[in-house]
């Protein structure tokens, strides 16, 4: 445990589960649900299904869920990190994810969430962290950063080191040759080393925890959303693709992939190919400038963008 004069801080525990989803549900300022005849209605939290709270954030929405995911986290997958004052109150947590990548990220401890009543808070959580980094031998701690939300910034200092755009790509048959099978397994060990070439919205190994584990399935609208977990072999390219059905358009898919090579345009041609055999016609991938080119020409971009930046604690 680590004290400051007023901030109390530790690993999360089991027992910590209720405070901190009720934090992240206290960022959520109306709860609804949409109707099968498409109307909108606003309704208590309580009279939501778990899968209703679910599409207001994810895990930390409902006790259910955000106990499962704790306890992912608390068992290896992540570090969590809770903040207490000295009458007990819970003043901030964080959630942070170690990650060995492909160049220019190398290894680092990636900030997935991190929210604080005040700077004092999150300057004590981000001192915690800093710490944590160092001891498991991290190059860098990094957050992102969205549009011109620059979190942190009374506190600790930013530097961009990536920049990733969303686009819009049609599934397609090509003429290529590879191999795409079933690929369960869940262990973390496997991309260690692995570049995240599509769908890096965090870091290789957050973005991993979070969509390739089947921890979610027990809740039945989470599992009747079609999700596939591939190991695909392109061209001597080694790839794990993880695809899943849009939430409102079913012949829409949401790509991510891990190598441990560069993006190329036989992959992504692999891909297309794959997911038009699957019925998708649409695919929303996400990669960084540098590999732009090899989406081709006919990428469409959103407007989405997202920075990786390393972040260094301000002098006090």
């Amino acid at each position: 445990m680590v004290s400051t004069m007023s901030i109390e801080i530790r690993a999360a525990q089991l027992d910590d589960t209720t405070a901190i989803s009720h934090a992240f549900r206290a960022q959520i300022g109306v709860w609804q649900r949409v109707t099968r005849d498409g109307r909108v209605e606003t309704l208590p939290h309580d009279a939501l299904t778990v899968y209703e709270r679910w599409l207001h954030g994810g895990a930390w929405m409902s006790i259910e869920t955000s106990a499962i995911w704790l306890n992912h986290l608390i068992l290896g997958a992540g570090l969590a990190r809770v903040a207490f004052d000295k009458s007990g109150k819970l003043r901030g947590y964080a959630e942070a994810f170690v990650s060995t990548e492909a160049d220019p990220f190398g290894r680092l401890l990636h900030i997935h969430h991190l929210m604080a009543d005040d700077s004092e808070t999150t300057r004590a959580l981000l001192t915690h962290l800093a710490a944590d980094a160092r001891s498991l031998k991290c190059q860098r701690m990094t957050i992102t950063k969205i549009g011109n939300d620059a979190p942190y910034m009374d506190v600790a200092t930013l530097e961009c080191i990536g920049l990733l755009r969303r686009y819009t790509l049609s599934a397609r048959q090509g003429n290529v040759f590879y191999r795409a099978v079933d690929h369960p397994n869940v262990e973390g060990g496997q991309i260690v080393g692995w570049g995240m070439p599509i769908g890096r919205f965090g870091s290789a190994r957050s973005a991993w925890e979070t969509v390739w584990n089947h921890q979610f399935n027990s809740i039945p609208d989470i599992a009747a959303r079609k999700t596939q977990r591939l190991h695909m072999s392109v061209a001597g390219i080694e790839a794990f693709l993880h695809c899943q059905q849009g939430l409102y358009d079913p012949r829409t898919a949401e790509i991510a992939v891990w190598s441990p090579k560069p993006l190329t345009g036989q992959v992504v041609n692999a891909v297309r190919d794959w997911a038009h055999r699957e019925g998708y016609r649409s695919l929303i991938v996400a990669v960084h400038d540098d590999e732009r080119a090899a989406l081709g020409a006919d990428a469409d971009a959103d407007g989405y963008t997202q920075e990786t930046c390393a972040i260094t604690l301000d002098e006090t």
